[in-house]
């Protein structure tokens, strides 16, 4: 997505007044002084809260979507574990059902996991960094901006995967795309439980 579609607020709004920083250096010759004692110092709101407009409620901060090759039965099965081990480990996050197929936007087979906290969100980022093998994974927040959220927001684990932005175009067209999506893959699941 091309960042010129968008325009950026100062990282500087709020904090134009700030007192000057320290130039000095730490006893590593490298790092920068802080410019207070960091442990005598209000942190940022931003451990306990992600910023806005990212939400902050029931749907979650910010959705993880795991990709994998359904075509390969050595990546399904790693997949497959993985969901495992993440219920398991991490059984306050919202997991979703395991997709043997693309389903909405997304062009590969895929799992999704909710973060709802920044202390979740660096605690299973960095878990799965780690942890997630040949598998790539779509880190995005959630805002009311859900084309951004999947594009220009988007950080990627691993390969980037190929991300069908129709549905988000027809989303704001007025279009409720995501009932028909849901409707088509309880379709699917019924005439394969047939």
């Amino acid at each position: 997505m091309d960042p010129a579609q968008y325009t950026y607020p100062s990282p500087l709004a709020g904090w134009e007044d700030h007192t000057p920083l320290p130039t000095g250096y730490n006893a590593d010759g490298k790092s920068l002084q802080a410019p207070s004692d960091p442990s005598t110092s209000p942190t940022s709101p931003s451990y306990t809260a992600f910023p806005s407009p990212i939400t902050n409620g029931s749907r979650g901060g910010f959705d993880i979507h795991i990709y994998y090759n359904n075509a390969s039965a050595s990546q399904t099965l790693f997949a497959q574990q993985l969901h495992t081990r993440i219920r398991l480990e991490f059984p306050e996050l919202r997991v979703y059902r395991f997709w043997d197929r693309p389903i909405g936007p997304h062009t590969m087979a895929m799992f999704e996991v909710n973060l709802f906290t920044p202390a979740q969100f660096g605690a299973f980022v960095g878990w799965l960094v780690i942890n997630r093998g040949p598998l790539s994974a779509l880190v995005h927040p959630n805002t009311d901006d859900e084309l951004r959220d999947h594009t220009q927001r988007a950080t990627w684990l691993g390969e980037r995967v190929i991300v069908d932005t129709t549905l988000f175009y027809e989303m704001l067209k007025g279009k409720d795309v995501r009932e028909a999506i849901l409707a088509e893959a309880r379709k699917s699941d019924d005439a394969a439980n047939a």
